[in-house]
């Protein structure tokens, strides 16, 4: 099992909130040295030190272990499902229009 990508998740997560590895180890009570060691996949935190991380974040489980848990196409799915909240209803219509083309043209060429 690959855990090294539970830091990278977690650095690329913090990066994504625009949230320096000093505020979140303040808001996680651990040391930046402990932050950066486990982006770095150097450590891994306890279970107590990952639901602070993520409350930190502001995140989901399943956000950070999605390319270690099995059931990756939820994870997918909730992460995109995160990005088109953040549209207006229009382009998220737009989106769903492509989507819905894409899956007519996948159904008549493989049936």
């Amino acid at each position: 099992m690959e855990l090294d990508t539970i830091g990278t998740n977690i650095r690329k997560y913090r990066l994504m909130k625009s949230i320096s590895q000093e505020r979140l180890a303040e808001a996680a009570d651990i040391t930046p040295n402990f932050v950066g060691m486990i982006e770095r996949g150097e450590k891994k935190p306890s279970l107590e030190t990952f639901i602070k991380i993520l409350n930190a974040l502001g995140a989901s489980a399943d956000v950070i272990l999605c390319d270690v848990i099995n059931d990756d196409y939820k994870v997918k799915d909730s992460l995109l499902h995160e990005k088109l909240s953040k549209l207006s209803e229009e382009d998220r219509r737009k989106i769903y229009d492509v989507v819905d083309t894409m899956i007519a043209h996948s159904k008549r060429k493989y049936k």
